[in-house]
């Protein structure tokens, strides 16, 4: 019997399954929430596999079926369908201004744009670049929207000794984030992870 290798470090769906490590299936537990629910926030510490997790819901919703055989996705999920997924991650780099924040988001909604082939209008500033992706990655495709959302809180985190840019981040952040539920009408799955409760 071959053995596979433990995927220590990985946090990419495709390099796991297409590196044939061990994987524990959690795509049964995706499906469920994707039944039950549109909106969710998961707090865990660092190390949870969060950023794995986020990572097979975009695969799943993207239709890459390959991916999913011999897994309990495989069979129950209709892969005809594609869906456009949004994904903003604050995991990586230190950002220790409302400026630096605004900059590293702008360049998320750029990139976001050109993953889905989506034309770029008018807008400049962080809610109308928002809004105008979801919408038009909605009308581009004819299927609603999925916008996922890794270490949403690390921006905040990264700056808990600086109280006054902690809470300018903060408001930066909120910013962004009420958007998903001003264009509820235009998305199908919204998925936020973080290391703090989103309350807090």
């Amino acid at each position: 019997m071959t053995r596979r290798c433990l995927p220590i470090g990985i946090q990419t769906f495709r390099k796991i399954r297409e590196g044939d490590c061990y994987y524990v299936d959690k795509t049964g537990f995706a499906l469920r929430l994707i039944a039950e629910g549109t909106h969710y926030f998961l707090s865990r510490p660092r190390r949870f596999g969060k950023s794995l997790f986020l990572d097979t819901l975009a695969e799943l919703f993207a239709g890459n079926e390959p991916l999913f055989r011999g897994l309990a996705a495989e069979h129950r999920w209709d892969w005809s369908r594609r869906f456009p997924v949004i994904r903003l991650s604050f995991g990586g780099g230190v950002v220790q201004s409302r400026a630096a924040l605004d900059q590293r988001i702008l360049a998320l909604l750029r990139h976001n744009q050109e993953a889905l082939g989506v034309r770029r209008g008018d807008q400049t500033d962080i809610v109308g670049c928002f809004s105008e992706l979801i919408e038009r990655a909605h009308a581009a495709s004819g299927e609603r929207v999925v916008v996922l959302v890794d270490e949403y809180d690390k921006p905040i985190l990264d700056n808990l000794t600086d109280p006054d840019t902690g809470l300018d981040l903060r408001d930066g952040l909120r910013n962004l984030y009420s958007v998903i539920k001003d264009a509820d009408a235009h998305i199908r799955f919204a998925f936020l992870t973080g290391g703090s409760k989103f309350s807090k």
